[in-house]
């Protein structure tokens, strides 16, 4: 895929992540498979995940902004491919008991055997080994296995192209958002030194063919989902599926026939209202000058966001608006996200400045000392914020508002490294993507996460990959013809 092709496509999920790879240790990540007929192995696991392995996954969605009328032929293909979807297990009373990415195997000596593997995070993986063993008859007639070490699974970052893998690897692009990387398995059978036995000879092999390409990255994939928004393992468990997002990440589907927690799941998103769902919020400094976003937001919200966007445009004049009426909140990609981190903590790499047209490099900009101090006070107090949400805000905490005691959402995972972005389950009214009279989202708020007594700012933000929302059900907008 050459460069322009490569930067054509990714416009259609958001800018990628800068070109790296990682192997996960089994500490992070294990591999379950069920194995047996083609028959028995689908039939058998079609009842436990509310993903439907008779159809075709859906492709991950794409940015609001670029045209649908794009000529397809100009894009390189994405492929997304029944070979590995996303998908969740629940209990008996519809509640998550894991996510994960489901690949389908075929064994090319015998045809009607087939194996799925399950790429699941090691925080959940011993429940999700006794629920799969739970629900197996007599009658089932498939193996379960933990397979962790005989498979490991890598990721590369700042890449499409899930084809011409190597003899022995499997790769895809991460079905739940291409943002998250190129997903890879190797086992055993891959060709290798001492045919790959271990799992350090598999993450040396693989380093050993990644690095003239995508340098050694290890620790960015929770960066990078918890800037994107995705929560998974322990995170969610416990909650719904729709207010995990699981929907939005193509996970379930509403047309399957029966599978066990089905039925709070349907009723989720047939009845009623989802009044929160997990979302990632930066947390921020009382005194830091709000970034425009969200300065945009708030008026919006102030204005009439409703009346807005049915196209009374009669609070024009406190905003500008022109074209489309932007969303209840920033819609903003993990990369760009992680910028702003850098701008408002002074981290920012000092750019360095052409010397002629040409565009050669010059000299280094030079900040002047009034500069640096202020780039030093910010790394000080980003520094501060982080050491303090790192003990205060765990998994669990409860989120108030200062202006009147209120618990408007509960911290689910704590900061993505080095950041102060946290996934939260928010109420949805209190941020403004849903219809309220009293709350929507103030660029003035105060928060105490926990037991701090720090008072913080929240800016919460749209990852790319949700849809519109409806602002009266909490659920996908549904498009007008």
């Amino acid at each position: 895929m050459s460069k322009s092709s490569l930067a054509s496509a990714a416009l259609r999920y958001g800018k990628l992540w800068g070109r790296g790879h990682e192997s996960f240790q089994k500490n992070h990540r294990r591999i379950l498979s069920v194995k047996g007929k083609a028959e028995n192995a689908t039939k058998y696991l079609q009842g436990l995940v509310t993903s439907d392995l008779l159809s075709e996954p859906k492709a991950p969605r794409t940015q609001h902004d670029i045209s649908m009328e794009e000529d397809s032929e100009t894009l390189p293909p994405i492929n997304f491919t029944s070979k590995c979807r996303s998908t969740v297990f629940l209990d008996q009373k519809g509640r998550i008991l894991t996510d994960a990415i489901l690949w389908k195997k075929t064994n090319e000596e015998e045809k009607d055997e087939l194996e799925y593997l399950i790429d699941v995070p090691n925080d959940t993986a011993d429940e999700l080994l006794q629920h799969l063993q739970k629900f197996k008859l007599r009658r089932t007639k498939v193996k379960i296995d933990d397979k962790s070490e005989d498979v490991s699974v890598h990721c590369i970052y700042g890449t499409l192209n899930a084809e011409g893998t190597p003899p022995g690897y499997t790769a895809a692009l991460d079905p739940r958002h291409p943002s998250l990387g190129l997903r890879v398995l190797s086992t055993t059978e891959t060709p290798g030194p001492n045919s790959m036995v271990t799992r350090d000879d598999r993450k040396e092999v693989f380093g050993n063919m990644m690095k003239n390409f995508f340098p050694e990255a290890n620790g960015s994939y929770d960066v990078i989902r918890k800037l994107a928004g995705v929560a998974e393992g322990k995170e969610i468990q416990g909650k719904t599926a729709l207010e995990t997002n699981q929907e939005f990440l193509n996970a379930v589907s509403f047309q399957k026939g029966c599978y066990i927690g089905q039925e709070l799941t349907a009723r989720s998103q047939h009845i009623g209202t989802i009044r929160k769902r997990v979302m990632p919020i930066m947390i921020v400094d009382t005194n830091t000058e709000i970034p425009r976003p969200w300065i945009i937001a708030h008026k919006l919200q102030e204005a009439g966001l409703q009346k807005l966007q049915d196209g009374d445009h009669e609070f024009s004049g406190i905003i500008d608006i022109e074209g489309e009426v932007p969303p209840a909140l920033p819609k903003i990609s993990a990369p760009a996200i992680g910028g702003m981190m850098a701008m408002l903590s002074g981290n920012l790499a000092l750019p360095n400045v052409p010397s002629s047209e040409d565009g050669q490099v010059g000299e280094s900009f030079e900040p002047s000392e009034e500069e640096k101090k202020r780039m030093d006070e910010l790394r000080k107090l980003s520094d501060q914020i982080c050491e303090d949400l790192e003990e205060h805000a765990k998994p669990g905490a409860k989120i108030i508002d200062k202006k009147d005691g209120k618990t408007i959402g509960q911290v689910i995972s704590s900061p993505a490294s080095g950041t102060s972005v946290l996934l939260a389950q928010m109420r949805l009214d209190e941020v403004g993507l849903l219809e309220s009279d009293k709350s929507k989202f103030s660029m003035t708020n105060k928060i105490q996460i926990g037991d701090s007594v720090n008072e913080y700012r929240y800016l919460p933000y749209i990852p790319i990959w949700w849809p519109d929302v409806d602002r009266k059900s909490g659920k996908e907008l549904e498009k007008k013809d």
